[in-house]
């Protein structure tokens, strides 16, 4: 979506016109399967122009797309850090447990930093966006994954598009998507260990219209450390969103990625079930990018 006159915004739940003929547009020919998501690339690092306008491509679409590369080069960062350049983000968040150079390494870790953070265990990871506890200057924009080593068994991600998700909330009462874009529907308070306060609470909408016209998730799916704007229609809004995450609508992918694959997303709606690693100690690159990938 690009640079949007206002009365062009299918946003706008003012706007019923903007928004079926965006809604229309947006489902035709929707893939259903994950495989046809998959794009196989001789060199990521430097793809073809075929092999980039058929990933563009599945973006724009569904907001995301799965590459599939050579699985022997994998422990590469600069498959991650280069396939990030080609599709237009360059400004790489430095979370506080990334690595130096910005790109996280998914793996179990234990140690005082990482201690006490889901990502860095064995355990499942429920419905969110990348950066949902970010302020609003930084929210994350794209997020790339690139599979090193799977686990034994398990770590599993669920997708869904956040503008699908839009669209079957919409469908449901235009006035839940009002709720969720209130400037103070959904607080992460602040992170505080040991007494050190290490991020302040964060409060913003959940649906934000970019300046570019393109539609931003910040979502968490956690129960507790979360605070929702006190109203009834915020209440319903968000019990409505999660039966719509829980449901199995056809909308909805599943897989695993494994040695050399990876995702490239418009930071889409995602999970990850629980692992075991025994003979195989699973490692995923993360990207997370202030830019979203850009459509040309």
């Amino acid at each position: 979506m690009n640079h949007l006159h206002p009365e062009q915004n299918p946003f706008d739940t003012g706007n019923d016109p903007a928004y079926q003929q965006w809604r229309d547009e947006k489902l035709t020919g929707y893939p259903r399967q994950l495989d046809q998501l998959v794009v196989e690339v001789a060199d990521a690092k430097a793809l073809t122009a075929a092999e980039h306008e058929a990933i563009l491509q599945r973006v724009q679409k569904t907001n995301m797309a799965i590459y599939v590369a050579d699985p022997v080069e994998t422990r590469d960062k600069e498959i991650i850090r280069s396939l990030g350049r080609q599709f237009g983000p360059e400004n790489l968040d430095h979370n506080m447990c990334a690595d130096n150079d910005a790109i996280t390494s998914l793996t179990v870790q234990s140690d005082a930093l990482h201690k006490g953070y889901t990502p860095y265990t064995t355990r499942p990871i429920a419905w969110h966006t990348d950066g949902y506890y970010n302020d609003m200057d930084h929210q994350i924009h794209a997020m790339l994954l690139h599979c090193v080593e799977p686990a034994s068994s398990g770590g599993a991600n669920e997708l869904l598009d956040h503008e699908v998700a839009y669209i079957l909330l919409r469908e449901r009462n235009p006035a839940y998507i009002e709720a969720l874009m209130h400037p103070e529907a959904m607080t992460i308070p602040a992170n505080i260990v040991d007494g050190e306060e290490l991020r302040p609470a964060r409060t913003g909408p959940v649906f934000e219209v970019r300046p570019d016209g393109s539609l931003h998730m910040r979502y968490t799916d956690r129960s507790r450390s979360i605070e929702w704007r006190d109203d009834p229609q915020t209440g319903e809004a968000v019990a409505a969103l999660k039966e719509i995450l829980q449901s199995d609508s056809p909308y909805h992918y599943e897989g695993t990625l494994q040695r050399g694959q990876g995702l490239i997303s418009n930071n889409v709606l995602h999970t990850r079930s629980g692992f075991e690693n025994d003979n195989k100690e699973r490692l995923l690159y993360r990207a997370r990018y202030f830019d979203r990938i850009e459509n040309t």
